[in-house]
C-alpha cells in the first residue's frame, strides 16, 4: 500500500479541513445555497457521503455496487442529484455524523486493501491510489462550492496536485463525452504551485501548452470557475479547446460557472 499512503494522508486532511468548515454551521447555514445550482451547503455534503458510501460498496461488495451502476446506466443525468435529494433530507448533525462515519470506514478499507486491487467504479475500474485521488478531488471541489457559499478563502495546499493531476490525464475523456476526437499528441502542461515550484506534465517540446497558478488550473478543470476568471492560458488550438472543456470528474460534462468578471 506505500504508492496510495500518501494520497490516503492527503484525502483525510483534506476531508478534516471541510469538516472544520461545517462542523458548527447552524441549520439555517446548512440550508444555504451554493454555486451549484439547486444544491445548498446540506447537498454537497450529502453527495460527499452518498460518493464515500458507494465508494465503499464498491470495494467490499462489487456485485452489490453493480446493481448501482445499473441505476447510474438508467438514468445518467439524474442518478447524482437523486442521491443527494434522499440524503438531504437527513437532519444536519445526522448527517455530518453519517459523512464522518462514512469517510472513516472508506478510508480503513483502502489503506487495508492488498496491493494491485482494481476497484470497479462507474468507469474503468481504479487502483487504490486513483480512488483516492478521486476522493480527495471531489472533497476539495465541493468544498469550495461550500467556502464560496461561506465567504470563507482557502489557502491552497500542496495537496492540490493531485486534483491537477486528475485533470490532466482525464483529458482525453473530457473530449470524448462531449463526442470530440481527441488530439494524437501530448500537451505540455506546466503550473505553478504556492510555493513557487513548477510541476509539469508531458514532454517539454510539446506544440501544445498549458501555463497558469496550480490553483487556478484546479478550479477550472473541476468546473468551479469559469476560464475567464482564471489565470491558466493556452497554446496552440487543442489546447486552447481543452481549457473550454476542462473536466477532471465522469460523467456528463457539467454546465459549468458564469463568468465573474477577468482571471484573478
Amino acid at each position: 500500500m506505500s504508492d496510495a499512503t500518501a494520497v490516503l494522508d492527503d484525502l483525510c486532511n483534506e476531508s478534516d479541513e471541510l469538516d472544520a468548515l461545517v462542523a458548527e454551521l447552524s441549520v439555517d447555514q446548512w440550508a444555504r445555497p451554493t454555486p451549484a445550482e439547486r444544491w445548498t451547503i446540506a447537498h454537497q455534503i450529502a453527495h460527499l457521503t452518498w460518493t464515500d458510501e458507494v465508494a465503499l460498496l464498491a470495494a467490499t461488495d462489487p456485485d452489490a455496487f453493480a446493481v448501482e451502476v445499473a441505476k447510474a446506466q438508467a438514468a445518467p443525468d439524474s442518478f447524482v442529484d437523486q442521491a443527494a435529494e434522499e440524503l438531504v433530507a437527513v437532519p444536519s448533525a445526522a448527517l455530518l455524523a453519517r459523512w464522518r462515519d462514512g469517510r472513516e470506514r472508506l478510508e480503513q478499507v483502502l489503506r487495508a486493501a492488498p496491493l494491485g486491487i482494481r476497484i470497479p467504479w462507474y468507469g474503468p475500474p481504479m487502483s487504490v491510489a486513483s480512488m483516492a485521488t478521486a476522493r480527495l478531488m471531489e472533497t476539495w471541489a465541493h468544498g469550495q462550492d461550500i467556502a464560496d457559499a461561506l465567504g470563507a478563502v482557502r489557502a491552497p495546499t500542496a495537496r492540490l496536485r493531485h486534483v491537477a493531476r486528475i485533470g490532466v490525464r482525464a483529458r482525453d475523456y473530457a473530449f470524448l463525452v462531449r463526442g470530440i476526437k481527441a488530439p494524437g499528441d501530448e500537451f505540455r502542461v506546466e503550473l505553478t504551485a504556492p510555493d513557487g515550484e513548477v510541476i509539469a506534465y508531458g514532454p517539454e517540446g510539446a506544440a501544445q501548452r498549458v501555463t497558469g497558478p496550480l490553483y487556478d488550473f484546479c478550479l477550472l478543470v473541476t468546473q468551479r470557475a469559469h476560464r475567464l476568471d482564471v489565470a491558466v492560458h493556452a497554446v496552440g488550438a487543442d489546447a486552447d479547446q481543452w481549457l473550454d472543456i476542462a473536466q477532471a470528474f465522469a460523467g456528463p460534462p457539467g454546465p459549468g460557472r458564469a463568468p465573474e468578471g477577468g482571471a484573478r
